[in-house]
């Protein structure tokens, strides 16, 4: 075939092909076309394989007419797809299948869990007040965890917290108190510092989890008395739940404080009335306190004519149930997007 045969058949090819292209009414007419002169077998594609047939001055011009011929094509077909699609679209808006009126689908937005906005907020106030954050081990020795807070191995207090023992003298901790000893060993006073952290005991039912959170907060100074105590957790009540919220101080024991306290505010659904909430008391528990006992501050070197501190702990989980009025603690690990969502506002 010489060139001036090849260009004609070039020229017929264009017309027949743009013809096709510009009448096939649906993408399907229009894929046909391609594979007819542009698909392996396509009369555009054979004729380009002769080109090996032309002579080496020859081929580069017929090459170049052949590929823009080509090119041509592809971008007359991809122009003719885009104007079906386009006339699909409005036959179906005519048709009804979509309706342009309807309002948008709403977004889902993320939030923070519950316990999360809870924790910032109690870490939140007690930096506010100087405190530093600390933290420790969750595999904790027997001694930080028990011994060196005034438990010892027969101690009937140990009763009270059902234990993971890894080994004799290994544990997952019960609790964050064990950083209290850990930072008084390392520093000297003052000290002002709260350690939130995950705890764990073997316990499980609508009220407790086997691993939950803790913060516990604790100062050490001169002159420091169980007013100071007191005065810093009425006003951490009043800002994590209201302005108003009654809060009393119930004689208590923990063999690490003495002497030691239970923090409890008038019931939140009730207002101290009395309800199935709170047992008809009108007050709900939020944490545990006291003044730091001696015995430890001389466990850890301190002159105990001079320094006085105090120490409290609480649950973050408890105190988000009751901020939020959540009576089932699992609720918090389940991970029900029903009820995660109910929280998206705080």
């Amino acid at each position: 075939m010489g060139i001036a045969k090849m260009l004609e058949e070039l020229t017929k090819i264009k017309g027949e092909a743009l013809s096709a292209i510009t009448t096939a009414d649906s993408l399907d007419d229009l894929e046909r076309v391609r594979i007819e002169y542009l698909g392996r077998k396509g009369y555009l594609t054979s004729l380009l394989r002769g080109l090996g047939t032309f002579s080496m001055d020859l081929r580069p011009e017929a090459g170049k007419a052949a590929n823009r011929l080509k090119q041509e094509l592809e971008d007359r077909l991809l122009s003719r797809i885009e104007e079906i699609k386009a006339q699909e679209r409005v036959g179906r808006e005519k048709e009804g299948r979509i309706d342009i009126t309807l309002p948008g689908r709403p977004l889902f937005l993320g939030s923070l869990h519950p316990l999360t906005v809870v924790f910032r907020e109690i870490i939140e106030f007690f930096s506010g007040l100087g405190f530093e954050i600390a933290e420790g081990p969750e595999m904790e020795l027997d001694y930080y965890n028990f011994e060196a807070l005034n438990i010892p191995k027969d101690h009937p207090a140990r009763d009270m917290q059902d234990t993971f023992y890894i080994s004799d003298d290994l544990l997952l901790r019960t609790h964050t108190s064990p950083v209290q000893i850990r930072i008084m060993e390392k520093c000297q006073p003052p000290l002002r510092v709260i350690a939130p952290g995950r705890v764990y005991r073997r316990d499980d039912d609508i009220s407790h989890t086997p691993m939950f959170h803790q913060v516990e907060g604790f100062l050490v100074d001169e002159g420091v008395s169980f007013a100071d105590l007191k005065g810093i957790l009425e006003l951490f009540a009043q800002r994590v739940f209201e302005k108003e919220t009654k809060v009393r101080f119930r004689p208590s024991f923990f063999p690490f404080t003495e002497p030691s306290a239970e923090v409890d505010i008038a019931c939140i659904i009730c207002k101290g009335l009395g309800c199935r909430l709170c047992s008809q008391t009108g007050w709900l528990e939020i944490l545990g306190s006291g003044m730091i006992h001696p015995a430890l501050l001389e466990r850890v070197g301190y002159d105990t004519e001079k320094w006085t501190g105090y120490a409290f702990g609480m649950g973050v989980e408890r105190i988000a149930m009751l901020k939020y009025g959540i009576d089932d603690i699992r609720l918090f690990f389940e991970n029900d997007l029903r009820f995660l969502r109910q929280f998206q506002w705080i």
